[in-house]
């Protein structure tokens, strides 16, 4: 997958949109206009920061079902994506949490949305939703039945759950990939808010062969430098919130502040490239 062709930027950063608690959640408050409300509110203010793309995804809906959501959260998501696309005009990206990737592949494919997140594509993770199966041989064919090009980031032994196998991480990345089929693959912490360990993103780098590896949690103005040395993107969230919590609205000024850190990581990364191209000539 070209990264520059979809995000114009080699190296994106997607921020993500969390939802307001959609119809049938248990905290699901009424209002579908509220909870459009603050999308495009959150929407616009990562665009306004400079991010590269958005991920929309009913992060409020906890506790979630593991596979299929209600047909009512899907409408929902899909009247919200549509109203973000009419605020901002970078790709967008589809997560129905915990793993409902086919309702996900289905919105962007009906919106013209860029790509999807999916947090167990191979593989049998164990969950607080109970153990849930990758599914990709599902999903791939129903990409086929919709004649959709919509991209698929996958997670790799995702956060917030444990493997039933032996956690070889370059195992559960190169059949991700060469399996699953990822376009993608996203690495996180344990848990929401956790960064992957470095050793751990560069040996998934090395395991990916090409295939672009994402940051999936963790990453803030202070680490991304460092995040990006081995990686090739980074999805955020948490640490753009105002003070930096979670249940709080995307804050522009972390926004840029967030990206401003990142493009002098690529900056200086490009100015090594030129240095050591210079030395390998001389």
């Amino acid at each position: 997958m070209d990264l520059y062709q979809l995000f114009k930027t080699r190296t994106p950063i997607i921020g993500v949109v969390h939802l307001l608690p959609l119809p049938t959640s248990p905290r699901w408050g009424g209002s579908l206009k509220a909870v459009i409300d603050r999308a495009e509110q959150e929407a616009t203010a990562l665009a306004s920061g400079g991010v590269n793309g958005i991920i929309v995804e009913n992060f409020f809906d906890a506790p979630f079902t593991k596979n299929q959501v209600d047909p009512a959260v899907v409408s929902a998501m899909t009247v919200v994506v549509q109203r973000i696309q009419n605020m901002v005009t970078l790709p967008i990206g589809i997560n129905v949490l915990r793993n409902d990737a086919k309702s996900a592949m289905a919105i962007a494919s009906c919106v013209k949305a860029q790509f999807i997140r999916v947090n167990v594509l191979t593989g049998v993770m164990a969950t607080d939703q109970g153990l849930i199966e990758g599914e990709a041989h599902q999903l791939l064919r129903y990409r086929r039945e919709l004649g959709s090009d919509v991209k698929i980031f996958a997670d790799v032994l995702v956060k917030h759950a444990r493997p039933l196998s032996s956690p070889n991480l370059t195992v559960a990345v190169q059949d991700t990939i060469e399996r699953g089929l990822a376009d993608a693959v996203i690495l996180s912490g344990w848990a929401t808010g956790s960064p992957p360990n470095q050793e751990d993103l560069e040996l998934a780098t090395q395991a990916a062969a090409g295939t672009p590896v994402f940051v999936g949690s963790g990453a803030s103005w202070e680490n991304v430098a460092t995040l990006l040395q081995a990686a090739d993107g980074v999805i955020v969230s948490s640490s753009l919130k105002r003070h930096g919590r979670r249940e709080q609205t995307i804050d522009p000024i972390r926004v840029s502040q967030f990206v401003e850190a990142a493009h002098r990581s690529w900056n200086n990364r490009s100015d090594r490239k030129s240095i050591s191209s210079v030395s390998l000539k001389s």
